[in-house]
């Protein structure tokens, strides 16, 4: 595990013109509300791998049933279009996008709830098992590139020749309207756990691809706790899209080979994740697979399967061996972002 220190708080230069993440978790819910297939998601109090780990308590936030889609994702894309729908008739609108995973179903399910159009572009490595489930929902799936971000500019080019709504979990110079609205319907599962939590947390594992988690949860958490907990950042030593940044002091593009926490493969940080995380996180860290497999072995021996992506988080904590200033006081807030691969 590699760690890179955020204090003091480093300045990100080039981002004048990016917004921070929003903390409006009141307006996501408001929409939620009218949702028959949301609900709030549990808190685990996961005692037992506390103990073996040493630390005072370990709380994790169960994203793996949220809404039926299986992860966190299922409150960002399908929240933009249930936002758009508020306003117009999106009957006639396709939506696309590119999706190593969770993001395409949200916007896959949010497209048919609205009766909407769903393309989505996923790599030559996706497996042809999440292809078929984008399908289920009537979307169009179409394969492009070997990474993730040759995907995702095939289908931008795809929403500026038809004229289709790029909806992108992602941000960059001149495009962070949707991604901005995709990690507001983030803030609602840390609002969740600031409420489920006895107390605040003195830690909080984050794992990030582009950012987006970690920036919605990051911001809604200092909101709430000030400066009280400690804030780390956790990506694949294959994909630090985020700590390359944090360490260059501007955006760049981070190399790597492709990694099994596969929805964290991500060479390219949102720009408003980066400026948020710049702001909020004070330690970045990057996993081997390894050490990014450990968490998913851990939370599967506790009962709580989890993919190597989902419990990124958890694999931090299992290898900071003291690290972080975690001892038997410490209370660690992690997600599990996502069920078994």
């Amino acid at each position: 595990m590699n760690i890179f220190e955020n204090t003091p708080r480093r300045a990100v230069t080039g981002l004048s013109d990016i917004p921070f993440p929003s903390t409006d978790a009141a307006a996501v819910q408001s929409l939620l509300d009218r949702c028959p297939h949301a609900a709030q998601t549990p808190l685990i109090n996961a005692t037992a791998l506390a103990a073996e780990v040493g630390i005072g308590a370990l709380w994790l936030k169960d994203e793996r049933a949220r809404m039926g889609l299986g992860s966190f994702k299922a409150l960002g894309a399908a929240y933009v279009i249930a936002h758009d729908a508020q306003t117009k008739d999106v009957s006639a609108v396709t939506y696309v996008t590119a999706s190593a995973g969770n993001h395409g179903m949200s916007v896959a399910a949010g497209a048919q709830a609205f009766g909407a159009s769903a393309v989505v572009y996923i790599a030559e490595t996706v497996p042809e098992s999440f292809a078929q489930r984008l399908r289920a929902f009537g979307t169009d799936v179409r394969r492009e590139g070997a990474i993730y971000e040759d995907s995702m500019a095939a289908a931008a080019k795809a929403a500026k020749d038809n004229g289709w709504q790029l909806l992108s979990d992602s941000s960059w110079d001149g495009y962070t309207d949707r991604p901005y609205r995709v990690m507001e319907g983030y803030t609602v599962l840390m609002a969740e756990a600031i409420a489920q939590v006895p107390q605040a947390p003195s830690h909080i594992f984050l794992q990030a691809g582009v950012g987006g988690l970690a920036g919605a949860c990051a911001a809604l958490a200092r909101e709430a706790w000030g400066s009280v907990p400690r804030v780390i950042v956790v990506e694949p030593y294959q994909a630090p899209a985020l700590v390359a940044s944090m360490q260059a002091g501007a955006f760049v593009v981070s190399e790597g080979g492709v990694s099994d926490m596969g929805r964290l493969d991500c060479k390219e940080a949102s720009l408003i994740a980066l400026k948020g995380l710049a702001r909020d996180a004070d330690t970045f860290v990057t996993l081997t697979e390894d050490e990014g497999l450990r968490g998913a072995q851990a939370t599967a021996h506790h009962d709580m399967a989890a993919s190597a992506s989902g419990a990124a988080g958890v694999a931090a904590v299992l290898q900071a061996q003291g690290a972080f200033g975690l001892d038997s006081s410490s209370t660690v807030l992690c997600i599990l972002s996502e069920g078994p691969a």
